[in-house]
């Protein structure tokens, strides 16, 4: 099998933005779709267990040894605009800010807000990501996906796909995003699409603690309320365990301060859950994907 290229042991808290993770097995960047296609190909022959990760945001892995591969696709990073269609079609592996940016500059309207969220394409699919009201989904016409069972690789239109808040189909399947095609508004005024993208990057960085490794938000919003606000309320905002703390900034983000590792991590966010549920009689749900654990 060609382009394949694997690494051994490699410990993936490097790939993480709250700087926390096991060892991989195997482990493998693909530079393109092809080498991707080979790499899922490879498991699918050896009997390997796949698991896909992207920026690595929104992400916890234990410190633990991890069997099978582990393939990140943060250099599947093709993007082709079409400024007179607004059709824009990116692998999995594109930045979000990076989209925002190119977004604006050929004047494509719609793709502002994801400037301040650091994950790719292929994961703000899987996760459905969002902020506030909006997510990706909203901008989907279709995903190329490959299903790891029959290797097969097509295409599926947004209407097939049942995205509910921060959740994908794509979280329980067989299916994983190789590249999206996505549509924005033309023909828009690129100075004011750049100066409301830089608006709402410096919103995102004055609010959240971007200084410091994290995931982004830790729980999803309850239905007429905030994950943030109900912790900040209880007056969590500092309270540490280990090497993890509250983010003094935002209650929704908890930071790695001085060398968490995965143990504290999942101990604060129960602690977190405990409080909200027995002061405020809310159950938070982790937006956050974790790998590794036996959390439900």
């Amino acid at each position: 099998m060609e382009n394949i290229n694997l690494e051994e042991k490699i410990n993936l808290s490097n790939y993480t933005t709250i700087k926390v993770g096991g060892f991989a097995e195997y482990f493998s960047q693909p530079n393109d779709v092809d080498e991707f296609i080979n790499l899922i190909k490879w498991a699918h022959v050896n009997n390997q267990k796949c698991r896909i990760i992207g920026a690595g945001s929104n992400l916890l892995i234990n410190n633990i040894f991890l069997k099978g591969l582990t393939i990140c696709t943060k250099k599947m990073r093709s993007i082709k605009l079409q400024s007179e269609t607004g059709i824009v079609v990116a692998e999995a592996g594109v930045m979000l800010p990076k989209m925002s940016n190119m977004l604006a500059k050929h004047g494509l309207q719609g793709g502002e807000w994801t400037v301040g969220i650091p994950g790719t394409v292929g994961g703000a699919i899987y996760m459905n990501a969002g902020s506030e009201k909006m997510s990706l989904a909203n901008n989907l016409i279709s995903v190329q996906v490959i299903d790891t069972k029959t290797l097969k690789i097509f295409e599926i239109e947004k209407n097939d796909i049942n995205f509910q808040y921060r959740f994908s189909p794509f979280q329980q399947n067989n299916l994983l995003v190789i590249s999206a095609k996505l549509l924005f508004e033309p023909n828009g005024n690129i100075e004011k699409l750049l100066e409301t993208t830089k608006k709402n990057l410096k919103q995102k960085t004055d609010k959240q603690p971007y200084d410091l490794p994290s995931f982004g938000s830790v729980f999803k919003n309850p239905t007429n309320t905030y994950a943030g606000q109900l912790i900040e309320e209880l007056g969590l905002k500092g309270f540490k365990i280990g090497g993890a703390e509250i983010s003094t900034m935002h209650g929704n983000f908890i930071v790695n301060k001085s060398s968490a590792n995965s143990k504290d991590i999942l101990d604060l966010i129960t602690v977190i859950q405990q409080k909200v549920l027995q002061k405020k009689g809310i159950f938070l749900q982790p937006e956050v994907r974790m790998i590794g654990f036996d959390y439900p």
